[in-house]
């Protein structure tokens, strides 16, 4: 197996540049702990942007830089200024950061930007193929990144390409307001393996995927030609040993030990130890929720006066992108709002809020975990919320009570907590009242849940399973490639066609030999097509039969005059050689008036939806309609007619965005074998893309060469990806 490399926006090292000396010191925390397992050793890089503009790189330093990040296992990608300008502080966190939390009244689509991130997208993409190989792992993180699959799977289709989205993935009704909508579901889609960290985002995805592209979603997987992609949830956890061990030894300490932050929240319990202290801990960002939170703690000290002196809230809002316009204003409105509340509730001896805005080391955010009875986390939207884990990871005693937003992505996993919407100050209120009031007894037992599953499932675990997932998910394509009609196996086929005596071939249309269209009537033959089929059809010894669930009088427009021969509406019908179609089959249609009006009412309640009307079967068309309300719409209509035509001999045929009710005893299968009697065939091939292809399958003799078109479950002996392929493996029976 080959190297591991991952991708990121920054790098886990930090540069320090003095006196001509470059020092890169490994980052703590998030990302950089949970990659531990997965970046170590000799067969593992990291690519990502250093921190500094090429502008503040003086060139006499970029070798020494280059050999700082080697040894520590990385290797960076130079940006402009006005690339970070552009693709960071613009595309990335003007535009998808709002989006993605559901903040549309900041989202800016600047085609500007756009433009920026998909050139610093490229960078990166061309960073990993200088480096990669192609048994290579590569794992690419975040927003910022949503492009770079894309454009290294088409240069390195073989490497294994895992991607991880730390952020929510919105739902489809938001996510459609992006006008380059498509462009991110296909960027992201040349991954092998996509992550969220729940189910939710994963849903809203997968529904984009359906609704935008069309593309097909069997549960979590996406057919993509010859590709199959996994979609997952995987919560991501914290380094919990780390903190529960900071949170042991923080309870030794002696008082000459203990930090100036430390002091002054023992002199506070001293003084008041019947009070609880309220903990807030965030990144100074609109998605948090702080002046939410800040409206509810005042809510909450006016509707319950008997708390006053008895609670303080500690806020702290580490500072984040303050050069963004958004930030600059939350900014100013937090500071007021805890400047009112103060002035509004302060007494000589107490004061509502404490309010730090800043960056704190590990050793006081400690002190403030271990420090704080309650922990108030409220953001409006959030990935996951990592602050909710450490909070609890730290309760070395196991009390202390997290009032957790369900709008974290954390929520789902920490159910013992108190869920609140951040949104109902009246809901905050009683919780911060429960929290209050909570016997230690229950504290201890809702804590001990938690902490046992967080250290179980640790940031470690979430970035091994994820690795696991991706490499099986290699071998899991592999085995659908080994049916890939390759070159070698291509080659085989071609000679025992040419060196054979009598030939049969039988061609779907629909799906095969053309591509899909919203009108069927409009996915007629091109000139191409009719050149090709011309020269096979021409050939010695050679029978072609077109085989489709198509009607008559399309197939006589398309083809009659051609002279092939030709089987409609799934083998009821036959044409051979330019002859009027007669009946294969003797079936009758006298059942089609009692479920054309079946048919029509669904027609009337699916917009999108049409019937299609042949001699001897009735066919109802969905591809127009929205993905999720067809589908929806196509199993009830399936359970209505399992339950009609139970005793007239007929079947419910489930295709490519239809349904068709047809006689059972008809099938593409019963009609091909019908071709072989009194033949002496020495070479049969057959393609197809449906569900109705299968019959054909499995019903020709074991000898006959079988093709899937498109990665499914089938029968068929091997795949190509796309009408495309087809008609480079069909020009290949020309000589």
């Amino acid at each position: 197996m080959g190297k591991t490399i991952i991708i990121s926006n920054r790098l886990p090292v930090q540069l320090q540049i003095d006196n001509d000396d470059i020092t890169a010191i490994p980052s703590v925390g998030g990302l950089a702990t949970g990659m531990k397992s997965v970046h170590s050793g000799s067969d593992s890089l990291w690519i990502g942007w250093s921190g500094l503009t090429h502008e503040e790189i003086p060139k006499n330093l970029e070798p020494k830089i280059d050999k700082a990040l080697k040894d520590n296992g990385c290797s960076k990608v130079s940006l402009t200024t006005d690339e970070i300008d552009g693709f960071y502080y613009g595309f990335s966190n003007r535009t998808i950061w709002p989006l993605f939390h559901y903040f549309l009244e900041y989202s800016e689509f600047e085609s500007a930007s756009w433009d920026t991130y998909k050139s610093v997208n490229q960078k990166f993409a061309d960073a990993i193929l200088e480096k990669a190989e192609d048994d290579d792992v590569i794992w690419v993180h975040d927003y910022q990144l949503m492009l770079v699959p894309e454009m290294v799977k088409e240069k390195r289709p073989n490497t294994s390409i895992g991607f991880f989205l730390h952020i929510p993935f919105p739902s489809f009704e938001i996510f459609r307001t992006l006008p380059w909508r498509k462009e991110i579901l296909r960027g992201l889609l040349g991954s092998d393996l996509i992550g969220f960290h729940t189910y939710d985002y994963e849903r809203h995805f997968l529904s984009s995927v359906r609704r935008l592209l069309g593309l097909e979603v069997s549960f979590n997987e996406i057919n993509v030609e010859d590709r199959v992609i996994k979609v997952d949830s995987f919560p991501m956890g914290i380094d919990y040993k780390k903190f529960s061990s900071a949170a042991s030894l923080h309870e030794k300490n002696t008082d000459d030990k203990q930090s100036e932050l430390q002091r002054r929240l023992n002199v506070h319990k001293e003084s008041t130890p019947d009070a609880k202290l309220i903990l807030s801990i965030d990144r100074l960002d609109y998605s948090k929720g702080i002046a939410k939170r800040l409206n509810a703690f005042e809510y909450f000290l006016n509707k319950h006066p008997q708390y006053k002196e008895k609670v303080r809230l500690i806020i702290l809002a580490v500072p984040s992108r303050s050069n963004v316009p958004q930030y600059q204003l939350l900014k100013k409105e937090i500071d007021e709002l805890v400047g009112r509340i103060n002035g509004e509730f302060a007494t000589v001896s107490w004061t509502p809020i404490w309010y730090f805005y800043r960056s704190m080391p590990f050793e006081n955010l400690i002190d403030l975990y271990t420090s704080s009875d309650i922990a108030l986390l409220t953001p409006i939207r959030d990935g996951m919320n990592l602050v909710a884990k450490e909070y609890i990871a730290t309760r070395t005693d196991k009390t202390g009570v997290l009032i957790l937003s369900e709008m974290a992505g954390s929520a789902n996993e920490m159910n013992e907590s108190l869920l609140i919407n951040p949104n109902n100050f009246d809901q905050i209120s009683d919780a911060l009242i429960q929290a209050i009031h909570m016997p230690k007894e229950e504290q201890i037992a809702r804590n001990s849940i938690l902490q046992e599953r967080l250290e179980r499932y640790n940031v470690e675990k979430w970035a091994n399973d994820f690795m696991k997932s991706l490499l099986e998910q290699k071998e899991s394509t592999h085995k659908y490639i080994s049916k890939i009609l390759s070159e070698k196996t291509l080659d085989t086929v071609i000679d025992q066609y040419h060196s054979a005596k009598r030939r049969l071939l039988f061609f779907d249309y629909d799906g095969t030999l053309s591509g899909f269209h919203v009108d069927p009537q409009k996915a007629g033959p091109d000139e191409d097509l009719y050149v090709l089929l011309d020269k096979i059809n021409a050939q010695e010894n050679t029978d072609v039969y077109l085989i489709s669930g198509r009607d008559t009088d399309t197939f006589k427009r398309w083809f009659l005059h051609k002279k092939y021969n030709m089987i409609a509406e799934h083998g009821v019908w036959l044409s051979k050689e330019g002859e009027d179609f007669t009946l294969l089959e003797q079936i009758k249609n006298d059942w089609m008036s009692k479920i054309r009006p079946v048919l029509e009412s669904f027609v009337d309640r699916t917009p999108g939806s049409f019937i299609e009307e042949k001699n001897y079967s009735l066919a109802w068309h969905y591809r127009n309609t929205d993905p999720d309300f067809g589908k929806k719409r196509a199993t009830e209509l399936t359970t209505v007619l399992t339950s009609l035509i139970a005793n007239d001999n007929l079947s419910v045929l489930s295709g490519n965005k239809v349904l068709e009710i047809k006689s059972s005893g008809v099938n593409k299968g019963r009609a091909a074998i019908k071709m072989l009697t009194g033949n002496d065939y020495d070479f049969i091939f057959a393609i197809g893309d449906d569900w109705t292809d299968e019959y054909m399958f499995e019903e020709l003799p074991d000898d006959a060469v079988t093709v899937k078109v498109g990665m499914q479950k089938t029968q068929a002996k091997y795949y190509v990806e796309n009408t495309k392929k087809v008609r480079d493996l069909l020009s290949k029976f020309i000589k």
